[in-house]
């Protein structure tokens, strides 16, 4: 404060630099000048007071013991919702009858039909198969890529609708049962038969192997064991699930430690059944939805 300060007619200094009376309030020597705010500002204020007095009553907000408020306005977001889903079945009710009442097999055939199956079957796998194989379907170890047209059930339009109906080892009698075998913890073959045959295994699919001794090994365990469900050639069986060792789509990993993690222990992922779960029209979308995505057969 500057020694020509003055005071106003209430007795608080007048600030020589500002022209402008204190509030009388001192900081560690520092002084608050009486500088109003804006009257704009404050009617802003005042009217968003009122305004949210206004909504409290008018919409539930209120807590209770038991409850809410209801607001005067009878307005909930529950009833929004239960509205919002009605108009929208009144909306897509036609496709959906359509889409209900068409053989799976003939939808693709009709752009219009096909576009509203996989705009469905999109939605749907979002809120049920997206926590699994991944929001664009690209899976993660141990659950399948599905743009990958590497199908261990099959990936024809009505093999994908049985997959998602029924699952595999759900415990649904018609889904997929099959599973591999722990080979290594059941006794069936030795901590060597495990290298080998991981070895061969990844030569089937051009990989780099410890030593070709260890791949003429493996192969013969491969066809004493292995051949019986992933075939001869290992190009794997749709019936059994058992997988086409010889492309570079590989559900666990391809690294030997992890091949020889799954033959000593086996594998058995469990898919969901969803027939009962969804409606039979939902699951026919996401048969088309999931066809689509890659390329299937």
């Amino acid at each position: 404060m500057s020694t020509n300060d003055t005071h106003d007619a209430a007795g608080h200094e007048i600030d020589g630099h500002t022209g402008v009376s204190t509030t009388g309030h001192v900081w560690d020597g520092i002084k608050e000048l009486n500088n109003p705010l804006p009257r704009w500002w404050l009617w802003t204020f005042y009217i968003t007071i009122v305004w949210a007095i206004g909504y409290a009553f008018a919409y539930p907000s209120i807590p209770l013991l038991n409850g809410a408020t209801t607001g005067f306005l009878g307005w909930h977001s529950r009833t929004a919702v239960v509205e919002s889903m009605d108009d929208l079945q009144v909306s897509r009710g036609a496709l959906m009858q359509k889409l209900a009442n068409t053989p799976l097999d003939q939808i693709e055939s009709q752009p219009e039909l096909l576009a509203f199956a996989r705009a469905a079957g999109s939605a749907a796998f979002a809120n049920n198969c997206a926590p699994c194989h991944g929001s664009g379907a690209q899976g993660s170890p141990g659950y399948p890529n599905l743009n990958a047209n590497r199908w261990l059930w099959g990936g024809k339009l009505d093999q994908i609708y049985q997959t998602i109906a029924h699952g595999a080892r759900s415990g649904d009698d018609k889904g997929h049962q099959g599973e591999m075998p722990a080979f290594g913890k059941t006794g069936l073959l030795t901590a060597p038969q495990i290298e080998q045959v991981s070895n061969y295994v990844r030569s089937l699919s051009g990989l780099k192997t410890e030593s070709p001794a260890e791949v003429t090994a493996g192969a013969k365990v491969f066809a004493d064991n292995c051949a019986p469900c992933h075939g001869a050639n290992g190009k794997g069986n749709i019936s059994m699930g058992s997988a086409n060792l010889t492309t570079k789509v590989w559900l666990y990993g391809s690294d030997l430690t992890t091949i020889e993690n799954g033959v000593n222990n086996g594998h058995g992922g469990v898919m969901p059944y969803w027939e009962g779960r969804l409606d039979p029209t939902t699951i026919k979308a996401l048969a088309v939805y999931v066809h689509t995505l890659g390329g299937g057969q």
